[in-house]
């Protein structure tokens, strides 16, 4: 497959080592050419091209289709972000006391929180402990979580990716079982969608959620939320509003209905600047496939890794077997505290992440190899200081 030069598509400062797509990544060249092309076009006509902005949208709602394989982009719903699309399956889900929903321990807050707050419905949350055992004779964190399903599961969450080691999961596992017992599997999906393959279908899931500022390479403010066909009409809806309803045009009427697709779950008006820029981030990572993508940001990955396995006293804590890794490399040194570490390398402008007490990198398919081994060389630099 031929694909032209991917340096390109950033416009990235030389001086800048930038390894954290995982938090906030920088956008394409093209996408901040559209946000520049849609500011021009509102100071010099405001909303005289309305129309073609809505066709914006639908454009955007087919290529997220498109990208995670949903049946059809009447699945997809806009949202501001992750945690909003979380809340509506938290919120909109008919409990019974007694109900317990199952997540992993190590889970980011957002796929957390919510859960937690339901504890005044009578809903349980069951935490495992994913471990860092996942080998022959162990337990893996697939089977930990399954364990742990019990006749008052109503819904398992998971990220596809845990946010602070890059754990990959088998999802494709834990929708199986979950179809076959009956059990909502909600994926949170933000370290995922952009960076790896995904297929809400091979995985069966119900509900997947991902904000657009991580792997998707736009700005703060817009995430999509897959909702499965069957599955809408079961979530009670918590926000109303004129956009929400089955004819959104027809401002007279006094009597309305929900409407029939995912766009029941947005209220009001939509985010069209981040609209145009992440259906501008979107489109290039379709044209430059998503399979192409996967397998340039597993090589920057092992990179780092085949890197810090020659920095002394380093230890990577990242999962590296072929089926686990994904695009966060995280490590710790033995005596130079990762706080220190952190601080530093930011203050060197290598531009990552800290989380669990380790330091977290995580490149793009068009990060460089020369970007990798100057903030290794950095990072050597700062522990040589240090000891």
């Amino acid at each position: 497959m031929q694909h032209t030069d991917i340096s390109t598509d950033f416009t990235i400062k030389e001086n800048i080592f930038y390894l954290n797509h995982a938090a906030v990544s920088p956008w394409p060249l093209q996408t901040t050419e559209a946000i520049k092309k849609f500011a021009d076009e509102n100071a010099l006509m405001g909303a005289t091209q309305y129309l073609q902005w809505v066709k914006v949208e639908q454009a955007l709602k087919d290529n997220i289709a498109t990208l995670i394989n949903a049946p059809s982009s009447n699945d997809i719903a806009l949202v501001k972000n992750t945690s909003e699309a979380l809340s509506f399956v938290a919120y909109g889900i008919d409990w019974v006391p007694g109900d317990n929903v199952v997540i992993a321990q190590q889970e980011f807050p957002s796929n957390r929180i919510v859960w937690q707050s339901l504890k005044n419905r009578g809903v349980e949350v069951k935490f495992v402990d994913l471990g860092k055992n996942d080998g022959p004779g162990t337990h893996s964190p697939e089977d930990k979580l399954i364990a742990a399903i019990t006749c008052k599961t109503r819904l398992l969450s998971v990220s596809s990716v845990q946010y602070a080691d890059g754990f990959r999961m088998n999802l494709n596992k834990l929708g199986d079982y979950c179809k076959e017992n009956r059990v909502l599997f909600c994926v949170d999906a933000i370290q995922s969608i952009g960076a790896l393959s995904f297929d809400v279908q091979s995985i069966n899931a119900d509900f997947v959620m991902a904000d657009g500022h991580k792997w998707l390479m736009s700005p703060e403010g817009l995430g999509l939320f897959y909702c499965k066909e069957e599955r809408r009409s079961e979530l009670k809806l918590s926000q109303y509003g004129w956009r929400m309803v089955e004819n959104q045009f027809d401002f007279d009427s006094l009597t309305w209905s929900e409407a029939k697709t995912a766009r029941r779950f947005e209220c009001g008006s939509p985010n069209m600047l981040g609209i145009h820029a992440l259906n501008s981030s979107i489109k290039l990572i379709l044209k430059r496939k998503i399979e192409f993508i996967e397998q340039q940001l597993v090589k920057n990955s092992r990179h780092i890794v085949k890197k810090l396995e020659t920095v002394p006293e380093t230890t990577v804590q990242s999962n590296t077997q072929t089926h686990r890794i994904s695009g966060i490399v995280s490590f710790r040194h033995d005596k130079v505290s990762s706080e220190t570490l952190y601080n530093e390398l930011m203050s060197n402008n290598v531009i990552c992440a800290m989380r669990h007490g380790n330091v977290r990198f995580s490149p793009h398919y068009y990060t460089s190899e020369e970007v990798i081994d100057g903030a290794i060389e950095i990072l050597n630099r700062i522990i040589a200081s240090a000891s």
